[in-house]
C-alpha cells in the first residue's frame, strides 16, 4: 500500500507538468483579429470550400479563431518576409471594420479543415461554404446571411434577420426575438426546414413544399393560415381546361350503323373511354409535376457549378441564389396578427413552424 501511495505525488507532479504544455498548444492554434472600430458592429464574411464552421457570439471586443488548420496573416515575419504559400492555411484579415476569413482556394486539393469561431455579439455574418460543410452560429444579434452547396445549417439564439439557402441540408432555427424590420428567409432545395419563435411572435408567414408536409404546433386562432395547391397544366388541359371529371354518356346516344350494337352499349363504351382519357390526363399531369420539379432542381444545380469558379474572386455573393420555387403546397397566413416576413421553401423535405422550446 505505502509502495502504491509513494508514487501518488510523482504522478501528480508529471500531471501538473502537462497542463502548461497542453495550454501552450491551445494558445497556439488560435488566432486572434481586432476590429478597425470596435466601438461599432463589424461584419465577418467566411468563405470555406470544405469544412465545417461554428461561430459563436460572446461579451468579446475581437474575434478568435481556432482550427486544425494555420493561419497565414499578413503581417511580415521577424525576419520581414511574408509568407506567399503555404499548405493547408487559411487567410484572416480587416480592413474598415470588415474581417475576412478564407480558406480553400485551392479547391479539393487543399483539403477540409474546421473553424470554431468567436465574435462579439453584435457581428453580422456572412457565410459562403462552395463544396460541403455544416454550419453553425449562435448568440448573435446581427444578421446571418448563409448560402452552401451542401450541409446542414443551425442557427440558435438569434435576434437578427437571416437569410439561409443551401442546396442539400436541414435547417434548424432557434429564434430568440423577431425585429420588426428584419426578415428571415429559409430555402433548402433537399432537406427539411424547422423554424422555432416564441409564441407572442407577430410575423407574416410564407412556407412552400414540393415533396413534403408542413406542420406546426401554434393554435389556429394565434396561426391563421389558407392552404393552396398548384399544379402545372397538362397537355390535355392547355386545350380544353384542367383534367376534371369524365362527363357522364348520354342515355341518347345511338348505336353506330351496321355493328348491331344496342344504345346502352355504345353508351357503356363511350363512358369507359372517357374514364380512360380522364384517366391519362391525370396521369400526364403528375407525370409532368414531377419532371418540373426534377428540371428545377437540375437548373439549380448547374447554376451552383456554374458559380463555383467565380466564389474564388468574389467573397459576397461568391454563390448563385438558388431559383425560385413554384408549385407545390403554399401555406400563407399570420401569427398573432403580422409583423416579421418569415419565409420557408423546399424541394424534398417537411416544413416545421415551431413555439421555442
Amino acid at each position: 500500500m505505502k509502495s502504491h501511495l509513494a508514487h501518488i505525488p510523482l504522478l501528480l507532479a508529471a500531471a501538473l507538468a502537462l497542463v502548461p504544455l497542453g495550454t501552450a498548444r491551445a494558445d497556439e492554434s488560435i488566432s486572434h483579429l481586432a476590429f478597425s472600430d470596435p466601438s461599432k458592429p463589424g461584419t465577418l464574411k467566411v468563405r470555406v470550400w470544405h469544412g465545417d464552421v461554428t461561430i459563436r457570439g460572446a461579451d468579446v471586443s475581437d474575434i478568435a479563431v481556432k482550427s486544425d488548420s494555420t493561419a497565414v496573416l499578413p503581417t511580415p515575419r521577424k525576419d520581414g518576409m511574408r509568407v506567399l504559400s503555404t499548405s493547408s492555411s487559411f487567410v484572416l484579415s480587416e480592413k474598415g471594420n470588415v474581417a475576412t476569413l478564407e480558406y480553400g482556394g485551392e479547391g479539393w486539393s487543399s483539403g477540409s479543415a474546421d473553424f470554431e469561431i468567436t465574435v462579439p455579439r453584435s457581428t453580422s455574418v456572412v457565410i459562403s461554404n462552395s463544396a460541403h460543410g455544416d454550419l453553425e452560429c449562435s448568440g448573435i444579434t446581427g444578421d446571418i446571411d448563409v448560402r452552401t452547396m451542401s450541409g446542414d445549417v443551425k442557427l440558435t439564439d438569434i435576434t437578427g434577420g437571416a437569410m439561409v439557402e443551401t442546396m442539400n441540408g436541414e435547417i434548424n432555427v432557434d429564434v430568440r426575438s423577431v425585429a420588426p424590420s428584419r426578415p428571415l428567409s429559409f430555402s433548402s432545395m433537399h432537406g427539411q426546414i424547422t423554424i422555432r419563435v416564441p409564441d407572442n411572435t407577430k410575423a407574416n408567414v410564407v412556407f412552400r413544399t414540393h415533396r413534403g408536409v408542413i406542420l406546426t404546433n401554434f393554435d389556429d386562432k394565434a396561426l391563421v393560415t389558407k392552404t393552396e395547391v398548384f399544379h402545372r397544366p397538362s397537355r390535355a388541359s392547355k386545350k380544353s381546361g384542367s383534367p376534371d371529371a369524365p362527363p357522364a354518356a348520354s342515355p341518347d346516344a345511338a348505336p353506330a350503323p351496321g355493328n348491331g350494337s344496342s344504345a346502352a352499349s355504345v353508351a357503356q363504351d363511350k363512358d369507359s373511354s372517357d374514364n380512360q382519357d380522364w384517366h391519362n390526363d391525370v396521369r400526364n399531369a403528375v407525370r409532368e409535376a414531377a419532371e418540373q420539379a426534377a428540371m428545377a432542381a437540375k437548373e439549380a444545380s448547374e447554376a451552383v457549378s456554374e458559380g463555383l469558379a467565380e466564389a474564388h474572386a468574389e467573397m459576397v455573393g461568391a454563390m448563385p441564389p438558388l431559383p425560385p420555387m413554384t408549385g407545390g403546397k403554399v401555406v400563407t397566413g399570420t401569427l398573432n396578427g403580422g409583423g416579421t416576413e418569415i419565409q420557408a421553401a423546399t424541394l424534398n423535405g417537411d416544413i416545421l413552424f415551431k413555439k421555442a422550446e
